[in-house]
């Protein structure tokens, strides 16, 4: 048990069987801030806009999450300097700052502060595991140092890599969870979510499951084929789900980085906080007990998972305070027709029009069948090329 007036850790509060709601995608979120580039997708933001990073972590906890998550996606010391990308700031810099901002607004409420690992180049372009890991120890020491609550492997597409950085994670001594973004297809080397969710626990992973690339729907279905693989394997796990806040019944095993509107055209497919409702309760039948959200998720989606889900919690988060439930507080408006809109089963079945009516309502996703160890995805230091776009658009002409 926590000490009197300390907070209880990650596990203490999954195992008593509470709901701990994630926070948003920092990365998308700050982009459209016009505090990360698109393409590097980096968070030196940490270190050259800290007041953004701050806000935006305040925002999530006013909307009712329990964790601040350290922003430190794609923070290792090979994706900084990926493809002529230049820095201001070590990669050191960028995932202590991180580390301090998460702790300054955890400790503003009852939240957790979670050090992440991601995905690395080194991986895509065969480097040894010797070398991945020692990638994710550089991170983790500092994690470590930092003292954070507990640690998170995060936005892995191939299961093999998840497991080294959970090996990793686990030499800290602090709860360790493992998500992958992957949907109900598996991983891209075709280990299936049941397989994968098993080797992630064997690794030393307390918390399992998926992040990103597919929508809520998709993801809740393929944490309900991890939870039935770790059961089927007579192992215990927490269960954890973070989807896009975009609906994708398009997608193939790539998920949503393969669709034509990727990044810049995404705004149509955006899910509503009613969405996000459904989302939070279905979530929450399939066993999930950590839930939240990745790209494309912003405080007012993370608020609308924690009113869902409020009775089970026993609060409202503060953001509630300007939000009535179910549009109540359209009571208040000065247009009759407005005012007949407050209410749960107007917005319930409501079907959204896109505004676009020459826009189909799905794409064609890009499917090149590329993934670790093809010439397409090594990875280089040095700036790309105008020979190498050229090589890629030629691809693009001929249906790659």
């Amino acid at each position: 048990m926590a000490p009197a007036g300390a907070k209880r850790n990650i596990l203490e509060r999954l195992d008593a069987g509470e709901i701990v709601i994630g926070d948003g995608g920092f990365v998308f979120a700050l982009e459209k801030r016009g505090y990360v580039k698109a393409g590097p997708w980096t968070p030196e933001a940490a270190a050259e806009h800290p007041d953004a990073v701050r806000q935006l972590h305040r925002e999530f906890l006013r909307a009712g999450s329990n964790v601040m998550q350290t922003f430190t996606f794609y923070a290792s010391d090979d994706k900084l300097e990926n493809r002529g990308h230049t820095q201001r700031f070590t990669g050191q810099q960028i995932n202590e700052a991180a580390c301090d901002l998460a702790r300054e607004v955890a400790d503003e409420g009852d939240a957790l502060v979670a050090g992440g690992v991601s995905q690395t180049p080194s991986f895509l372009s065969c480097k040894s595991e010797e070398d991945v890991k020692a990638i994710f120890k550089k991170q983790t020491d500092i994690y470590i140092q930092r003292n954070v609550d507990f640690l998170i492997a995060e936005y892995f597409e191939h299961v093999e890599e998840a497991e080294w950085a959970v090996q990793v994670l686990k030499t800290s001594g602090k709860p360790v969870a493992a998500s992958l973004c992957i949907g109900p297809e598996g991983d891209l080397s075709g280990v299936r979510p049941g397989d994968c969710a098993v080797r992630l626990v064997k690794a030393g992973a307390d918390i399992v499951g998926v992040n990103c690339h597919f929508d809520p729907e998709t993801c809740v279905k393929t944490v309900k084929l991890m939870k039935e693989g770790v059961e089927k394997a007579g192992l215990k796990a927490h269960y954890m789900s973070q989807p896009l806040a975009y609906h994708t019944p398009d997608c193939n095993r790539q998920g949503f980085i393969d669709l034509p509107e990727f990044p810049f055209g995404l705004e149509p497919r955006i899910l509503t906080r009613w969405d996000m409702q459904k989302y939070a309760r279905d979530a929450y039948n399939a066993g999930i007990r950590y839930i939240g959200g990745c790209c494309g998720f912003e405080p007012y989606h993370i608020r609308a998972l924690s009113e869902e889900l409020a009775t089970e919690r026993g609060f409202l988060p503060a953001g509630s305070e300007k939000h009535g439930s179910w549009g109540s507080g359209l009571m208040m408006h000065t247009k009759p027709w407005v005012r007949a809109r407050a209410r749960r089963e107007y917005w319930e079945k409501l079907r959204p029009a896109s505004g676009r009516p020459l826009c189909p309502s799905m794409s064609t996703p890009d499917s090149w069948g590329v993934t670790k160890g093809h010439a397409d995805l090594m990875q280089q230091k040095e700036a790309t090329s105008k020979e190498q776009l050229e090589a890629l658009f030629e691809k693009t002409r001929q249906g790659c």
